[in-house]
């Protein structure tokens, strides 16, 4: 989706419809300065959370919008060859208020973890967690993930959980359990919940 949107958003710079000193929302025939206003001042059709989840932006916020704006101005600047004339490192991208909301938002999902706020788990930990927990209940070794077929209905049931429970990605999952490739790994689960 949101190469999709880029695609679509920075259509002027591509036909030069905006000069490179015009902002892209300058550019009036586009839908993408709607989603730099709030949300009582666009239409009520135009939803902004997808996209904004897409680029990470956690909430639909003046500092959101903000930084949505940023993040497709340096697209820009990728899409017309132009170095970005800032490079910013760190554990994100944006400004303080964005970072602010960003730590808020993982506040509150990491509170229901015993180890608080200090030792939260990324998603790959949780994953490698889920599966040494469920190696450790079949009696399996990391053996068995790589002997055992790739379809092995145990396995598919390991990777059902782990899309349940993380956001680790198909081809992480057909990886780490030896099961080809995420689209395998889409099929199996696919037809599991048909069963």
């Amino acid at each position: 989706m949101k190469t999709v949107c880029d695609y679509v958003h920075l259509n002027p710079v591509r036909a030069k419809l905006i000069t490179s000193e015009q902002s892209l929302k300058a550019y009036r025939w586009s839908s993408y300065p709607e989603y730099l206003r709030p949300p009582s001042q666009r239409p009520a059709w135009l939803r902004v959370d997808r996209l904004f989840g897409e680029m990470q932006i956690p909430k639909d916020s003046e500092a959101g919008r903000r930084q949505f704006e940023l993040s497709l101005e340096q697209r820009r600047g990728q899409e017309t060859g132009q170095e970005w004339k800032e490079l910013r490192r760190g554990w994100c991208f944006g400004d303080k208020v964005f970072r602010q909301e960003l730590l808020a938002q993982v506040h509150e999902q990491a509170a229901g973890f015993p180890f608080g706020v200090e030792k939260r788990e990324s998603a790959a930990e949780k994953a490698e967690r889920i599966v040494a927990e469920q190696l450790s209940k079949l009696g399996w070794q990391e053996d068995d993930l790589r002997e055992r077929r790739k379809g092995d209905p145990k396995k598919v049931r390991i990777a059902r959980q782990l899309r349940a429970e993380t956001t680790v990605t198909l081809q992480w999952i057909a990886t780490r359990l030896h099961m080809g490739t995420g689209t395998h790994v889409a099929s199996r689960l696919y037809h599991l919940g048909q069963k």
